[in-house]
């Protein structure tokens, strides 16, 4: 699993602790569907029971179908791997009861309770959870265990009336999980993964989008299209699911369906319809899906390894139900639900080879990360703008070239050899278990793993490395970590440094802090000159060079530098029958300054660097001058607190600033490149420079002169 998806998850996790630490009775936890929200639920709740024992989980599960069953599942899959061992998960059954009553014990810390369990008239709400609440919550003098009780709301946007009407008197905490949780009932999320940063580190698929109104045939011929692709590349079956209407319009869909499976270029398709009554569902696997019970076939149709082609249902698999080898979605209904959309377009955007993603070769890797949805525009691709290069964009890749760097592994360090480390270490007097030995292998980060796969060629080295394993990533990160070793420029095969620019199409989400712009590199699909940035101290470092680039130099041109585009003359510098030479260009042509923002989709331009573990940096913005320098920006602010940082007093982010400041001072001297951390504070900036490993602080006019000097 990439650093980057871990660390994603962990600081959502500790911003939820933060707040939990706070008076705030009620927290929001917004994440993409597929982006690991029941692990994230159970590392929190794992850490604040190692800080509590007193706290209990009401874990309710509010969307229909086994969503508990599956979480609990989870729960224990967790805690006996050793992740979450506080975890003592039980799932509140309507097995679990006596002649005129539930019963549920008291003994565990994590309750699992099923959505038709607490609905109107439901048996544990007629008096059975009010008296278990009361157990936990009195205190001992009262006959009670005087325990805390915080309620998770899983896929809290479906309303909860009954369990709210106890919340006051029971709940010290609640917490709202959802993908899409509900604004109008106040669910306005406190801690937020986005989409792009999600998709960014490859914890959920991009998604390609469609043309509207075109038929299924169009569907399951594009999975025909990729579906050898995926076995070969990736090792899983792929799956195409359609979403059909519930009622007047299924009959008239499903024939539709069928029309286009059985035509003779389909018939090898295998196919599975599944709804409510177990008595509708049908399929055509005859020798695996029709000789088990259709309660069974859902578990069979998510594995990796199941030879069920397309899922045709209705609304059975909106929430709960993972497939992560599902890559494609066609939605017949309208659903008129934006809850439903994001929830049934999360089944095809989970990355089918999460944990061991990095393993992949760039071609397996792009294929993992795309998903085709038809029928449905993302809420938050409505905001999405595709932005490219203006015309003749090799003009400006080549004019922008930017070398990147990369931090080296241990065992490329000179004079290092992993037999001889091994066998300098001290013998182990009580050897471990094989189980104990897998977990510490696994928690290591991916660079050790990536060695002691490739030294263990049988049992026995495995074991050695197993067994050092500690002693390895303590050398591993000292290497690693400093940077005047494990540093370089990225090279191709042949030894060569590598050269890197803009990519010539991207997107980006409508975040606001808008600025209207018509010379830079950029140009918006839809032909406007809007642009949105991340942020207000973005906005405003934009302004600074969109000023800056126009300026007058020392030279009397222009600070930033500048190219001409347009429509090609063929015959450019070719003189014409009347003795004329030909124009450079037909028609209008275009002044355009070289600068823009390093859009994420699609970048190569970024830079390694060390904190615990290796991450990237995709700097925000890059010029290049009149002077031929190439100057790379990463804008920051202290000025507000971020959901995802806890702001820049929390620890996380100072420390992630001054590891980027490290890394930067060591590739501006291996790269001739100028690095730059604006630091936005009230309504002045504070520049840190790094030009040829040396760093400079500046204020905004004193970095302004040294651009217009050469």
């Amino acid at each position: 699993m990439r650093q980057e998806a871990i660390d994603l998850q962990q600081n959502a996790v500790l911003s939820l602790l933060e707040l939990t630490a706070t008076r705030q009775d009620e927290i929001t936890f917004k994440a993409p569907t597929g982006s690991g929200k029941t692990y994230m639920m159970a590392d929190m709740m794992n850490r604040i029971l190692e800080q509590d024992k007193d706290v209990v989980f009401l874990v309710s599960t509010l969307s229909k179908g086994d969503l508990a069953t599956q979480n609990h599942e989870k729960f224990l899959e967790y805690s006996a791997k050793g992740n979450f061992k506080e975890l003592k998960p039980y799932l509140i059954s309507s097995e679990a009861a006596g002649e005129e009553r539930l019963f549920v014990p008291t003994e565990y810390n994590v309750y699992l309770l099923p959505r038709d369990l607490y609905k109107k008239g439901g048996r544990l709400m007629q008096g059975a959870m009010e008296s278990f609440l009361q157990n936990m919550t009195l205190t001992e003098w009262l006959n009670g265990l005087g325990k805390k009780v915080y309620l998770i709301k899983d896929e809290c946007h479906i309303a909860t009336n009954n369990l709210d009407n106890l919340s006051e008197r029971f709940f010290t905490k609640t917490y709202n999980f959802s993908a899409t949780p509900k604004l109008t009932r106040g669910q306005n999320p406190d801690v937020e993964i986005k989409n792009d940063d999600a998709v960014n580190a490859k914890l959920i698929k991009d998604i390609e989008l469609t043309e509207e109104d075109v038929p299924v045939a169009n569907a399951i011929s594009k999975f025909e299209e990729i579906k050898v692709q995926y076995r070969n590349l990736l090792g899983v079956n792929p799956c195409l699911i359609i979403q059909i209407s519930n009622k007047d319009k299924a009959d008239e869909e499903l024939a539709e369906i069928h029309a286009e499976l059985n035509k003779a270029e389909h018939t090898d398709l295998k196919w599975m319809l599944i709804v409510n009554d177990d008595k509708q569902c049908d399929t055509n696997d005859v020798f695996k899906a029709k000789k088990m019970a259709v309660s069974k076939w859902k578990d069979y149709a998510k594995e990796n390894s199941s030879t069920i082609d397309i899922i045709i249902f209705k609304m059975v698999i909106t929430e709960g139900w993972d497939i992560p080898r599902a890559c494609m979605l066609y939605q017949m209904r309208d659903s008129k639900s934006k809850q439903l959309d994001e929830q049934v377009m999360g089944r095809v955007r989970r990355n089918p080879r999460l944990l061991d993603f990095e393993t992949l070769s760039e071609e397996a890797q792009s294929l993992a990360m795309t998903s085709w949805i038809w029928g449905i525009v993302p809420e938050d691709l409505k905001k999405s703008f595709g932005v490219k290069l203006w015309q003749d964009s090799d003009i400006i890749t080549d004019e922008i070239k930017v070398k990147t760097i990369r931090l080296k592994k241990l065992n490329e360090k000179r004079d290092f050899e992993l037999t001889d480390f091994l066998e300098r270490q001290p013998a182990v007097n009580a050897p471990s278990s094989i189980f104990k030995l897998w977990s510490d292998f696994k928690k290591a980060e991916n660079n050790v793993q990536d060695m002691g796969d490739k030294f263990a060629t049988d049992y026995g080295k495995w074991r050695k490395f197993a067994e050092n394993i500690e002693a390895i990533s303590s050398e591993s990160s000292q290497y690693v970590y400093d940077y005047a070793e494990s540093m370089e420029v990225v090279k191709d095969e042949s030894g060569k440094e590598v050269e890197v620019s803009f990519a010539i199409e991207s997107h980006y989400t409508d975040n606001g802090h808008h600025i209207n712009i018509t010379d830079w590199i950029w140009k918006r699909s839809d032909g406007k000159d809007k642009f949105s940035f991340d942020s207000d101290a973005e906005r405003q470092w934009v302004e600074v060079l969109k000023d800056l680039t126009r300026d007058d130099n020392n030279n009397g041109g222009r600070v930033g530098k500048r190219i001409v585009i347009g429509k090609r003359n063929p015959n450019a510098g070719v003189a014409n029958m009347l003795g004329e030479v030909e124009a450079d260009f037909i028609g209008d042509t275009k002044q355009v300054y070289l600068w823009g923002k390093n859009y994420v989709a699609n970048s190569q331009i970024k830079f390694e660097y060390y904190l615990g573990a290796l991450h990237s940096s995709y700097p925000d913005f890059v010029m290049k001058d009149s002077y031929n320098r190439i100057h790379i920006f990463e804008v920051k602010s202290v000025n507000i607190s971020s959901n995802m940082l806890g702001g820049f007093d929390n620890n996380i982010y100072k420390t992630k600033l001054e590891e980027l400041k490290k890394a930067y001072k060591q590739a501006s001297k291996l790269t001739n490149q100028i690095f730059y951390l604006p630091i936005m504070r009230d309504d002045a900036w504070r520049i840190f420079q790094y030009i040829w490993g040396n760093e400079k602080i500046l204020s905004k006019d004193e970095f302004v002169g040294f651009c217009r000097s050469e």
